[in-house]
């Protein structure tokens, strides 16, 4: 069988799949699961062009790891076929932890358990069932492995997977302010002293790059109407839950009813096989469909947030650089008690109040580098004008307050 293969990508035209072991970890099951996970979970309900998938974005984040090793081996720098092979797998795989909806239900299926830890558990499991041939792109994606450069081109404030994420979501979101000079700025990559750094020529490419993520946070990952379909999904399941723990008769695929019926802990993942099967055969569908059959349910709470999401009947929100007054909150839980005839307890599923941080740059974790003409060392904030403005690098928050928009005048 021929496992040499080319893929038509939107964003950077063909992706070239040139080694068999790489293509035996995408045609793999948990691989090919990502193919029903959408990349920015609900935001298509806002931005519709957005229904691309974790699987894309692997790939592409995949492709800019080849170029990226193909400069710096021009350059060079010292990568064996076996590392290049390890680390392709690593950032192949870096995403596959994730479950339905991406990072929105990240702790609302399994509290406690987070996409990179569920990532550790499938690479461990494919590593097991591949006869240890991701032993390397293990350590390389644990930083545990000498080259430590390897492991920053795939989890660091200036990686392949923001260099993915960015092209791509502002393309399928048709969002512009999100594109960035991404082959400029690989072309412009280099190793000193086992770090990755960039050439001084990619200074203005990197301040685009900043600026743009924070732009894409604010426009598209933290879009006030896109928290608002995550809180009413969120809020759902949180009820959905409650009533299977009451024994009441609700409607589950079987994957899910493990997470439902069951308190999920890591070591779960570790001491029963069984777990990471079912967590493996959930994606986007098994939640819509519940949510579909769930319109249905004689539990009102359970009905009505299935109904208004499934319909898109979206809740108001209020954003406000100040915390809200607590007394306008119980105003809004008062109104919304008797216009829906809750008690005291059921309103904290209509009256939601949240908070949301965003932070470009973040100064606390090592820095991306720049090298000067001199072959000195500086960090990108050291040049740059922007990177000290506070909305760059400090984190900005926003409060939040969602409610029905029955409850209007």
């Amino acid at each position: 069988m021929n496992k040499r293969k080319i893929i038509n990508d939107p964003v950077y035209g063909f992706i070239t799949i040139s080694n068999d072991f790489i293509f035996d970890l995408i045609q793999h099951r948990y691989f090919q699961r990502l193919r029903n996970i959408q990349q920015l979970g609900l935001t298509n309900l806002v931005y519709p062009g957005a229904s691309h998938t974790r699987f894309q974005h692997s790939l592409g984040a995949m492709h800019l790891m080849q170029e990226a090793i193909e400069v710096l081996k021009y350059k060079d720098i010292a990568i064996s076929k076996e590392e290049e092979e390890a680390t392709l797998a690593a950032i192949l795989l870096h995403d596959i932890g994730h479950g339905p909806f991406s990072h929105t239900l990240e702790h609302t299926l399994i509290e406690t358990v987070t996409h990179e830890e569920l990532t550790d558990v499938f690479m461990d499991a494919l590593n097991k069932e591949f006869h240890g041939k991701l032993s390397l792109a293990i350590e390389i994606y644990k930083n545990s492995y000498p080259k430590h450069f390897l492991h920053q081109l795939i989890s660091g404030q200036l990686d392949v997977d923001r260099l993915d994420y960015l092209s791509r979501d502002s393309f399928f979101t048709g969002v512009s302010e999100g594109i960035i000079g991404t082959e400029r700025i690989i072309k412009m990559l280099n190793v000193v002293n086992n770090e990755l750094v960039a050439d001084i020529k990619a200074l203005y490419s990197l301040e685009k790059f900043i600026i743009s993520r924070r732009l894409m946070y604010w426009q598209v990952y933290l879009h006030k109407t896109v928290h608002v379909i995550e809180t009413m999904v969120v809020t759902l399941l949180k009820r959905a839950k409650e009533l299977v723990k009451e024994k009441q008769d609700l409607f589950l695929s079987p994957a899910l009813r493990v997470f439902f019926e069951r308190d999920i802990q890591w070591a779960d993942f570790k001491n029963d096989s069984n777990i990471l099967s079912a967590y493996s055969e959930l994606d986007d569908r098994d939640i819509w469909y519940c949510i579909k059959m769930w319109r249905s349910h004689p539990d009102f709470i359970l009905s009505e947030l299935c109904k208004r999401t499934y319909y898109r009947n979206l809740f108001k929100i209020e954003v406000s650089e100040q915390d809200f007054d607590e007394n306008y909150i119980r105003k809004k839980k008062s109104e919304c008690i008797l216009q829906l005839h809750l008690s005291q307890t059921e309103v904290d599923y209509f009256v939601v109040h949240g908070k949301m941080e965003n932070r470009a740059y973040n100064k606390a974790l090592p820095p991306i580098r720049i090298l000067d003409k001199n072959g000195a060392l500086h960090s990108l904030e050291s040049l740059s004008d922007h990177l000290n403005h506070r909305t760059l690098s400090e984190n900005v928050s926003k409060y939040l307050l969602c409610y029905p928009k029955d409850l209007i005048g």
